[in-house]
């Protein structure tokens, strides 16, 4: 196996080097690239280049406070932000989200999100399914089902790509490919699985230097060609077939690499997604923070084809300090939004590209002794854009405390199918297949949200 170098350099962005450098391992459980590959490929169905950008709020997001403010409530409930008007008559949503709320047209919101497993994990958003019902080997998140269905856009990209971190919270991490296999795990551009490929003869120091590595790169490639061409197989010099080709492929393709160089970007946009700011929450060592150069990123890789990207954005498990929080927080992920939606649809990416924003559950309507709302898992909700959807509306309606869905409750299956609908992918006939080789429709509710079907 081929190692990258040794310890992480920081770019300007806060991505480390040794995440960009690292692309050629996608080693998992014991298995080389090859071999990744050519189960991938096995599997593979490909289909157009339909995509999903998911934006996970970890902890459970307080919708009284974002989307579903109540001003006519107690001051129990309703807190200390105040609805503002959006350029959609008859929306309001939060006065610390003036971004969104100014192109309110191109987002449609769930106020009547339901179906939530009260657990603090990734995995109902991810996956669609409840975590209690699972078979063996687990269920597969929604980029490991477009890996499994659809393969690869482009061979040097991965279709799946796990922006987040590493968060101390186990559960919030990506729950993974599930039964699908270590074939279709998500490409995690950081971490341990990361740290075996080593190109020869470059420092450190060199790392820093872009073109210096291009030009490693370019002189790896050739004496690979030329062992190629000394040899009658390929696997005289490395392990391999036409699979290690193509893994050589990705070890030395730079369109990753670039896909996430964000210095490679105009100024202009870059200054438009906001500065990271890895502090924003006092726990934020953690893992749970504020890097708003992932939504830049996310847009990059789906262009660069990745039909899956996921980030987790901050935390919102807020039983104390939720306003202090929520003017901290909430304002980051207005300008982040707003700053990915404004650039799907300045490139005409917005009718193929799907966004979601959503936790996994919402917060209590009554605030507690500590200025903090606790669990509420009878309604929460979710944002979504792009993916050709008719956008500029809400979607249900809770009661006057935000407690509860009045009209047109929405299952977090339903959005999910929405998405696969997106994708081209119809829920009610697709299916993956399990350990035991039983058949599993890719949701359990069919039917996509009737009023986001353009």
């Amino acid at each position: 196996m081929l190692n990258l170098t040794s310890d992480t350099i920081r770019l300007c962005d806060r991505l480390p080097r040794r995440s960009f450098l690292s692309v050629g391992s996608l080693a998992v459980g014991g298995l080389a690239l090859p071999q990744l590959l050519r189960a991938e490929t096995e599997a593979n169905v490909r289909g157009s280049h339909k995509s999903v950008i998911m934006i996970y709020l970890t902890g459970g997001p307080p919708h009284q406070d974002m989307v579903d403010l109540k001003p006519e409530a107690p001051a129990e409930i309703r807190g200390d932000f105040r609805p503002i008007a959006t350029n959609v008559a008859g929306i309001q949503i939060s006065e610390l989200m003036p971004r969104v709320a100014s192109m309110m047209d191109k987002f449609a919101i769930i106020r009547t999100l339901v179906g939530a497993e009260d657990r603090h994990s990734s995995f109902q958003c991810t996956t669609g399914k409840l975590f209690r019902t699972q078979p063996s080997g687990g269920w597969p998140e929604i980029g490991s089902v477009l890996s499994k269905l659809r393969g690869p856009v482009d061979p040097s990209v991965p279709p799946a790509v796990d922006l987040s971190m590493k968060m101390a919270h186990e559960p919030y991490n990506l729950p993974g490919p599930g039964f699908l296999g270590a074939a279709h795990t998500p490409f995690k551009p950081s971490g341990d699985a990361m740290d075996d490929m080593v190109l020869q003869g470059i420092s450190l120091d060199r790392l820093s230097d872009r073109a210096s590595l291009l030009t490693s790169l370019d002189r790896f490639r050739r004496q690979v060609d030329q062992r190629a061409t000394k040899s009658s197989h390929l696997s005289r010099a490395l392990p391999g077939d036409e699979f290690t080709e193509r893994a050589l492929g990705i070890l030395t393709s730079s369109k990753l690499v670039e896909a996430l160089d964000l210095s490679r970007e105009d100024p202009r946009i870059r200054e438009r997604y906001g500065k990271d700011d890895p502090e924003c929450l006092p726990y934020s060592k953690l893992g749970y923070q504020a890097h708003m150069s992932k939504f830049l990123a996310a847009r990059r890789l789906v262009e660069a084809g990745a039909r899956c990207v996921t980030v987790a954005f901050a935390d919102f498990d807020w039983h104390g300090a939720n306003f202090v929080n929520g003017r901290k927080v909430i304002p980051l992920l207005d300008q982040g939004l707003a700053a990915l939606v404004t650039d799907l649809h300045e490139r005409g990416l917005d009718r193929d590209v799907s966004v979601v924003v959503w936790g996994e559950f919402g917060r209590t309507p009554k605030i507690n002794a500590t200025a903090g709302r606790d669990h509420w898992p009878r309604v929460t909700f979710a944002m979504l854009a792009g993916g050709d959807m008719t956008t500029g509306q809400v979607i249900g309606e809770t009661n006057r405390l935000a407690e509860e869905p009045i009209s047109r409750p929405v299952h977090y299956q339903e959005v999910m199918a929405t998405l696969y609908h997106n994708l081209g992918i119809d829920a009610s006939s697709a299916t993956i297949t399990d350990l035991t080789g039983r058949p599993h429709y890719v949701t359990d509710t069919h039917a996509p949200i009737r009023e986001l079907l353009s």
